[in-house]
């Protein structure tokens, strides 16, 4: 028995021996695995720390050191430019008639970041608008288009009201709508060319739209609008705001009824001459004030897509070209003020004359003949008129070519004004001093030439052609130079009779109006051909200028038609004109 109570299994402790040992539990020497714990739990604690730090300066520095930056992301998020254009000025004729004015319309576009549905946006887009939904939809889903794109611009204001209607009631988002004005020309066609066009943004771009752009279109101004859910403008939102200051009015020198009138008769007889190319100028020799002026083909500044590429220009201002027999006068009025010749003086003019291999001959065939001075303006002899001024010289012809202002513009207020071309007198041969003579070798517009014949019809005295009258809100009305260039009482008296009995027993018979004193010079030029070199055979360019003397009016008449076959007149052209003047000025002789 005494061996089986002593009897343990090998190695077993004790139970004191347990408890004794795990009293000293505590002291004895950590396992590896207690060191890793420890470790980890340390870490995790001071990387929360080190984070929780970084994040309060993170706020500390937003809050209070970036404040501002964060701040003014903030704001453009709720705040938006709103532009506010200036009202362009109207322009007016003579007698008030509207011309060119601005109607109030609005653009629509697109901020796609709110378009949620934008099919549906689209295809209410197409039905208001026009155009197609897929040519909306490339728009607003371009990537370049990241908040804003202009859907279409310058659409009546119906228009828009419907759309926004319809848009609203399927709630249908990011379309939105900026003040806008689009330039009407209730007139249409005429005095088109004059009054010119404006491009999409408003700025004039031709005519007296671009001439006096600076004073039509004002100073646009602006608004900071607050902006809600979606980018919806919060009424009365406005932080900041510019006031737009309009454009002036203009009032032109155009009386719209005469210059349709001009532009009717210029077409109908550029129609019987079968040509498209013509110019008519009608002005007052007295004041430089332009009544009409035009050239074919014309210009429809609300139909710009149907426009032909030449339309826009007054070629009457803006292209010169050899003026012919029209130039005559002024070599006229040269040997008259010289006192080379008189009215009465002869010479002896052959059928041909010849200078530097070249020969120079009349218009007609005729046989040689000893004439006056007079009859050599009257028939319109290019051998006459070339040998009257070599026995007075081509030096003062150039010199009062100059004192005329026939090589320089003539400073009327519209843009692109050619100034012509003239060789110096140095380089003149005599063959050139012949052309000139009568007006081959020279170029002058036909506004020049209206200048010219105004300078006679006013007593020598050259006034500014001009289409600014007044600024009529300011009663504002702009000086213009005026210049007495011929002093020669007789000379000037002798010229007027000479162009008289042009009409009356010379080539212009056709313009002739019973009971008045027509005076005018009629022009058969021939044109240079570029390709061939020399003229062209049969084709002219057709003139007719004049004015009616001792009568209650100085209105200066200028007709032209290119590209003719065959030699006719536009002698026809200005008689209807100046007959519709006469009666709608109720002009009468003195």
């Amino acid at each position: 028995m005494a061996g089986q109570g002593s009897g343990r299994r090998p190695g077993r402790p004790r139970a004191a021996a347990r408890n004794s040992a795990r009293g000293f539990a505590s002291q004895r020497l950590p396992r590896k695995n207690d060191f890793s714990i420890g470790r980890r739990s340390f870490l995790a604690m001071a990387s929360f720390a080190a984070c929780s730090v970084v994040f309060t300066g993170k706020i500390l520095f937003l809050q209070v050191i970036d404040d501002d930056r964060y701040l003014a992301r903030a704001e453009a998020t709720r705040e938006r430019k709103y532009p506010v254009p200036a009202k362009r000025g109207t322009i007016y004729d003579r007698n008030g008639i509207v011309l060119a004015t601005s109607t109030e319309t609005r653009n629509v576009y697109a901020d796609p970041r709110f378009v949620e549905d934008p099919t549906a946006v689209c295809a209410k887009l197409a039905q208001h608008l026009g155009g197609s939904v897929q040519e909306y939809e490339q728009l607003i889903r371009n990537p370049s288009s990241e908040s804003f794109v202009y859907l279409k611009r310058q659409v009546d204001m119906a228009v828009v009201e419907a759309l926004k209607a319809d848009l609203a009631e399927l709630e249908l988002t990011g379309v939105f709508y900026e003040q806008s004005y689009r330039r009407d020309y209730p007139n249409g066609q005429i005095a088109g060319q004059v009054v010119g066009v404006c491009d999409v943004d408003g700025n004039g771009i031709t005519g007296l739209e671009l001439q006096y752009n600076e004073q039509l279109k004002g100073k646009d101004g602006y608004y900071w609008g607050e902006v809600g859910y979606k980018g919806t403008p919060i009424p009365d939102g406005v932080i900041e705001e510019t006031d737009a200051v309009d454009g002036a009015d203009i009032m032109c020198t155009l009386d719209v009824k005469m210059q349709a009138a001009v532009e009717q008769a210029l077409a109908e007889g550029c129609e019987k001459l079968d040509t498209k190319d013509g110019s008519a100028v009608l002005m007052d020799a007295a004041t430089g004030e332009v009544y009409a002026i035009c050239s074919l083909p014309y210009m429809d500044p609300n139909d710009l897509a149907h426009a032909d590429r030449e339309s826009p220009s007054i070629k009457a201002i803006t292209q010169a070209y050899e003026p012919g027999s029209v130039f005559k006068t002024v070599s006229a009025l040269t040997l008259l003020e010289t006192g080379t010749m008189t009215p009465q003086s002869e010479i002896y003019c052959p059928e041909t004359i010849d200078a530097d291999e070249y020969t120079v001959k009349d218009s007609h065939d005729r046989p040689a003949a000893t004439m006056t001075l007079r009859e050599i303006l009257n028939q319109s002899s290019n051998v006459g008129i070339s040998l009257s001024v070599e026995k007075m010289g081509f030096r003062p012809l150039y010199n009062n070519i100059l004192k005329f202002g026939l090589n320089e513009p003539t400073g009327i207020d519209y843009p692109g004004e050619s100034k012509g071309y003239m060789a110096e007198f140095k380089n003149w041969s005599r063959i050139a001093g012949y052309n000139i003579t009568f007006g081959q070798g020279i170029s002058v517009t036909p506004l020049q030439l209206t200048r010219f014949y105004a300078m006679i019809a006013n007593d020598g005295v050259a006034t500014t052609p001009h289409l600014l009258l007044e600024y009529p809100k300011t009663q504002e009305m702009p000086e213009y130079e005026t210049k007495t260039v011929v002093t020669d009482e007789e000379a000037l008296a002798n010229i007027k009779s000479m162009l008289r009995t042009v009409v009356t027993d010379g080539t212009g018979k056709v313009a002739n109006i019973d009971g008045f004193d027509v005076c005018a010079k009629t022009s058969t030029a021939e044109i240079a051909d570029p390709e061939k070199g020399g003229y062209k055979k049969e084709v002219y360019n057709l003139a007719y200028a004049g004015f009616i003397d001792n009568s209650t009016s100085k209105l200066v008449c200028f007709v032209g038609a290119n590209n003719v076959y065959g030699m006719r007149q536009t002698g026809d052209i200005f008689k209807a004109i100046m007959t519709t003047a006469i009666d709608q000025y109720s002009i009468t002789p003195e």
